[in-house]
């Protein structure tokens, strides 16, 4: 079982703020900063290392729309993180980008 794959089909709570045909976008259950939500392709895709000529058009979405999210959400500077793999922090092995902004962040990523 894939838990975003569950938050997509509505089998777990989420706090979405944004939702097509493609993609979904809900807010982080322990965020990092004031706003800090996560987009999700609709599809399962485990990683970046799954994206493929054939799926490759769900992460140009996801690319389009961040902007007009982070904007519903009240920001236009933020940080877009994805982590590929389990040594690189990815605890949810389905396609995700963190979206984090609302606070001064800093040249330094890690």
């Amino acid at each position: 079982m894939c838990l975003f794959c569950e938050i997509i089909k509505g089998n777990i709570p989420s706090e979405k703020v944004y939702e097509d045909d493609m993609i979904v976008a809900f807010k982080d259950i322990n965020p990092v900063a004031p706003v800090h939500f996560l987009v999700v392709p609709k599809e399962h895709i485990d990683s970046v290392n799954g994206v493929t000529p054939e799926n490759s058009g769900y992460v140009a979405h996801i690319f389009e729309k961040i902007p007009e999210i982070a904007k519903s959400q009240g920001i236009e500077s933020y940080r877009v993180i994805n982590n590929c793999g389990p040594s690189a922090g990815q605890t949810v092995m389905h396609l995700h980008f963190h979206v984090i902004g609302g606070t001064e962040l800093g040249a330094k990523i890690l």
